[in-house]
């Protein structure tokens, strides 16, 4: 639906439309209905609650078929129950859902087999409620603080006056493999599918800085999105985090506008968001309207406590340490995942072995895999990344002595990764590690 006053239209369920103009036609009186192929910056797929946001209560229930009382006493923001009970994960496959207020989801390693991770298994890592408009045609970036010339730029501007690029890009939330933790840790239990590689056409952040003007002073970006926090005040930000000026002038930092050749998914960040590979997925903003380059460390939404920080020095699983010693994570560490065989899938006693590894800035040169708990160790075959900032595939063949079940499934092998520096500040040699996704 449409409503003048609203500013909204109904695109889902056709036989619901016609049925609620019949039932209820002083809701849908200035109504227009909308298909699939009318709008290409609509995502079909959207949760459905996106398009309702914006709508008047009374056509929100007439959709719903029931009244909503007190609609007029409402606060602004919130959604009825009713409402909020839709399928979060409306254009996923496959997804694992760890939470819905905020949505949480990871993929399950077998469904991020493919070399490019598809949209609709791409994980969603959300920190507040989604924006109650994500209209490509109108949304814009705002770039000021610390620049010489403060742009406010549509997406058709940025096309225009910047060069639009695709790259395969990894992002991969800074909580991935928490489920493992001992002793346990707050927060989402990620087990290994907060990752993924998807394409990205953007513009890259550094030319668009570059054009802007970036003062000498700068020292810190500070990013802000649409996204609402959970309690609905308009005053909050549920995530505001930043990037370090030499990082954000990185040539493989894009302002995307497009997923996989397609709109982004609004889970995803739809119409624009950063993508920042190597780095926490909380540096990638979402639903991105502003860049702020300041001249100190951005302070913004889960920037300081322990948020997205580690221990300045080695420490003991489980201590406490103290806020003043924690310091902001940056690169991301070395980790494979084995996406073939599936989990528990009954294989041959000669098999293909495959999936993916990543880190950080930097490159793997090595993947080794072990069937017999890393007693053993063979070499894989290991693809360069297609580009920079994307993940790298590995495959290779393994031989079982005999049929058996291990602890996470029949014959399940593990990976160890071993890598390079890739342009990355302060790296020198080689490092060799044990991936903290491994499965045994």
């Amino acid at each position: 639906m449409h409503d003048a006053s609203a500013g909204v239209s109904f695109f889902g369920n056709h036989d619901l439309w016609e049925e609620c103009q019949k039932t209820k036609p002083e809701h849908f009186e200035n109504a227009e209905r909308i298909g699939p192929g009318d709008d290409p910056d609509r995502v079909e797929r959207a949760d459905r609650r996106r398009f309702m946001r914006g709508a008047s209560l009374a056509a929100m229930g007439a959709v719903a078929g029931f009244t909503i009382p007190f609609e007029k006493n409402m606060p602004a923001g919130l959604v009825p129950a009713a409402f909020a009970q839709d399928d979060p994960l409306a254009g996923k496959d496959g997804l694992t859902l760890l939470g819905d207020r905020p949505v949480n989801a990871e993929t399950p390693a077998h469904l991020l087999d493919d070399p490019i991770t598809p949209t609709e298994r791409h994980f969603i890592r959300n920190n507040g409620q989604l924006p109650f408009e994500m209209d490509a045609a109108s949304r814009t970036l705002t770039v000021d603080g610390f620049v010489d010339n403060p742009m406010t730029m549509t997406i058709a501007d940025l096309r225009e006056n910047f060069e639009v690029v695709t790259r395969a890009l990894h992002i991969e939330c800074g909580g991935n493999g928490r489920s493992a933790f001992d002793p346990p840790a707050r927060g989402n239990q990620w087990t290994v599918g907060a990752v993924a590689c998807s394409e990205w056409t953007g513009v890259r952040l550094k030319d668009v800085l570059e054009a802007a003007g970036v003062q000498a002073a700068a020292v810190y970006t500070g990013h802000e999105g649409a996204d609402v926090h959970l309690s609905g005040d308009p005053e909050k930000f549920p995530l505001s985090r930043g990037l370090p000026i030499e990082k954000a002038l990185d040539d493989d930092v894009l302002i995307a506008f497009e997923m996989n050749g397609g709109p982004i998914h609004p889970m995803n960040g739809a119409p624009m968001r950063l993508v920042v590979p190597g780095w926490p997925g909380s540096c990638s903003q979402k639903w991105l309207t502003r860049i702020w380059v300041r001249d100190q460390v951005h302070d913004g939404e889960k920037m300081g406590g322990q948020s997205y920080r580690v221990p300045a020095y080695p420490v003991a699983p489980g201590t406490d340490v103290p806020n003043e010693d924690m310091v902001i994570m940056e690169a991301m560490p070395v980790k494979s995942i084995v996406t073939f065989p599936a989990n528990g899938e009954e294989t041959a006693l000669t098999t293909e072995v495959r999936g993916h590894a990543w880190v950080g800035d930097r490159t793997v040169e090595k993947l080794e895999v072990s069937i017999d708990f890393g007693a053993t160790l063979a070499e894989a075959e290991l693809d360069d990344p297609v580009n920079r900032g994307a993940w790298q595939n590995w495959r290779t063949n393994v031989d079982f002595p005999q049929a058996g079940i291990t602890r996470s499934g029949r014959g399940r092998p593990i990976a160890k990764a071993s890598l390079s520096p890739m342009r990355s500040r302060g790296t020198r040699g080689a490092i060799s590690t044990t991936p903290t996704t491994a499965l045994a």
